[in-house]
């Protein structure tokens, strides 16, 4: 595991700024909690490119999924999101993709992986705030989940969700969950879904942050 600082990695802070730049245009819909957790994301990333902390690779990882992530990516690359798309694909080879639960639902280890970017794990360490990139296989389910006292967001960048059945979020839209909100997300059968997200929240918070899926109600 070799260690340096951002300033020395360019493609690392290049990704950075353009998570910046989707936190600052991407509308809040009108949301003044939704406005408040952008600005705290921009604000913890100004914070983090100017402390050009540590930044530490892992060994790169691959899970059953990142088979479509070539896949996504070059759907992104025809979205509004194709500047960043471009900057996570100079960085794709270093990635470490993984589940990030002690237990995964039978079948999800085959549609599902993330790789964090930024935050307690690295590769750029901080407890400012964590990004990353989830990748979904072409008719996943994610189960219903939630996060202990943290403000989460999914920017689509390739391929179509929903959350809860409520709606449907195609490339270059935002989906905001508050803390403790139980959510749940379906992906398009026809192809791969390639989501950036952000959670916010104290940094103790950040840096113990661990997630488990909701049990599901026993029928009656």
């Amino acid at each position: 595991m070799s260690e340096t600082t951002l300033s020395r990695i360019p493609d690392l802070g290049y990704l950075l700024r353009e998570y910046y730049e989707l936190y600052r245009h991407m509308s809040s819909g009108g949301s003044d909690k939704i406005r408040a957790h952008q600005r705290g994301v921009r604000e913890a990333i100004s914070r983090v490119l100017k402390a050009n902390g540590a930044v530490r690779f892992g060994e790169p990882a691959q899970k059953p999924v990142t088979a479509h992530l070539k896949r996504a990516l070059d759907e992104g690359r025809l979205e509004r999101t194709a500047t960043f798309i471009r900057a996570v694909e100079s960085i794709s080879p270093q990635l470490v993709w993984q589940y990030g639960y002690e237990k995964i639902p039978k079948g999800l280890e085959r549609t599902f992986a993330y790789a964090e970017v930024c935050g307690p794990n690295g590769p750029v360490l901080t407890n400012e705030v964590i990004l990353g990139l989830v990748l979904f296989a072409p008719g996943c389910t994610y189960p219903a989940h939630a996060h202990d006292r943290i403000s989460e967001s999914y920017i689509c960048l390739s391929g179509h969700v929903s959350e809860n059945h409520q709606g449907v979020y195609a490339p270059g839209s935002m989906i905001f969950n508050p803390p403790e909100h139980t959510h749940r997300i379906t992906v398009s059968k026809t192809e791969p879904a390639l989501l950036a997200y952000a959670w916010s929240g104290p940094p103790e918070l950040l840096a113990n942050q661990k997630m488990v899926f909701s049990r599901p109600r026993k029928k009656t």
